[in-house]
């Protein structure tokens, strides 16, 4: 634990009575008092305060904007180009194979690309980034400011009682504010399937930024516990989990996020890492496919459980690669890789809990909708 780095927020969070666990290389807390299930029940109906100060936020800045997005489209399937400024867009990095690197936040704010990645991955992000884009491009990893969420249906008054003008915002809006002078950096994003804000704050005024949202009776501190079952319900990735470098991005039902333009026959298909590979997906030859997962009975199937086509014999079909249990569905739930010929909504397996098959249903993502406001 010593080995452990910390965010700007740690001692908030031991002062509140965090359970603090080792992730991604930090000491985060994992939950509070309240709870895992409670925390969750108080995000779905409120509006829950996380720490995601150990993501990486990087900024990248050339002579305009239009230079920054023609080198970035070059790591990344995603129309950077046609990001109007002010929206942001869920992006990956891919790899020559096709396989995913790392999944990403980037924004236009005008004269530069804001950029947030993963925790685990943001050393080999910021190697990846200054090695294709320098020294065209300036690749500069933001180091003195903290990420909180604040997630939740009663998210936008909380927020808008403190700073004003955040209630106009849209689903992956991104706007500068202030707050009590400190300069703000806000998107209306979020990785919990409910309405809310992502905010960077500078580190100094962090914690004090921080008490101030908690002291409103609709916001509670929330860990990684009920961050976890809120995004898996959600249908959303966790990386390293449900999508990794062997992981491309239509197995991962992730299509969706690849914009026309960038797919064949669009102005700028192709040119990004594993193009070859990710188009062959586009046209049916995936083997695979991420699904959502419904076990029978009240026992969760975690990561790393076998699926079968049959309750015996044969050969495994598939991986659960997410799981748990469900507060808002109440029953189990999990997400999964399956052979593309078992992928069809509806259709019965079977998972392998210790020697024993019990059924599972393949059901639609996401298991709870998103509540976001479009």
């Amino acid at each position: 634990m010593t080995d452990l780095k910390t965010t700007p927020l740690t001692a908030l969070h031991e002062s509140l009575g965090a359970k603090m666990v080792p992730f991604a290389g930090y000491l985060m807390p994992v939950q509070y008092p309240l709870g895992v299930l409670k925390e969750h029940n108080h995000t779905r109906e409120k509006a829950g305060l996380f720490d995601v100060s150990h993501m990486g936020q990087v900024i990248l800045r050339a002579e305009s904007y239009a230079a920054i997005a023609a080198a970035f489209e070059r790591l990344v399937p995603m129309d950077v180009l046609g990001l109007p400024e002010g929206r942001q867009r869920y992006g990956l990095f891919t790899n020559d194979a096709g396989g995913i690197e790392d999944d990403l936040m980037f924004a236009n704010r005008g004269d530069h690309l804001f950029v947030v990645v993963n925790a685990a991955c943001k050393d080999a992000d910021l190697a990846r980034m200054k090695a294709a884009l320098e020294p065209e491009i300036s690749v500069e990893p933001v180091l003195d400011r903290a990420l909180i969420a604040l997630q939740g249906p009663a998210a936008e008054a909380a927020l808008e009682a403190l700073v004003p003008g955040v209630a106009a915002m849209r689903f992956m809006d991104v706007g500068t504010f202030a707050w009590q002078g400190v300069e703000l950096w806000i998107s209306r994003s979020g990785y919990t399937g409910e309405d809310g804000y992502e905010i960077s704050v500078p580190e100094a005024e962090a914690e004090d930024f921080a008490e101030a949202l908690l002291a409103l009776e609709e916001v509670e501190a929330i860990g990684l516990g009920a961050r976890d079952s809120l995004r898996l319900e959600g249908g959303l990735c966790l990386y390293g989990h449900d999508i990794d470098t062997e992981t491309r991005p239509l197995e991962a039902a992730l299509g969706w996020a690849i914009q026309k333009v960038r797919r064949p026959g669009g102005a700028r298909a192709g040119g990004f890492p594993g193009a070859e590979a990710v188009f062959a997906d586009l046209g049916g030859a995936a083997p695979r496919k991420r699904v959502g997962l419904r076990p029978e009975g009240r026992a969760p199937m975690r990561e790393g459980v076998v699926l079968f086509a049959s309750a015996e014999g044969g050969a495994p079909i598939g991986t659960i690669t997410s799981g748990g249990f469900g507060p808002t569905v109440n029953g189990p739930v999990a997400m999964g890789y399956v052979a593309a010929e078992f992928a069809a909504d509806g259709t019965q397996i079977y998972g392998e809990l210790r020697g024993k098959r019990a059924p599972v249903t393949v059901t639609p993502l996401p298991f709870v909708a998103a509540n976001f406001k479009r």
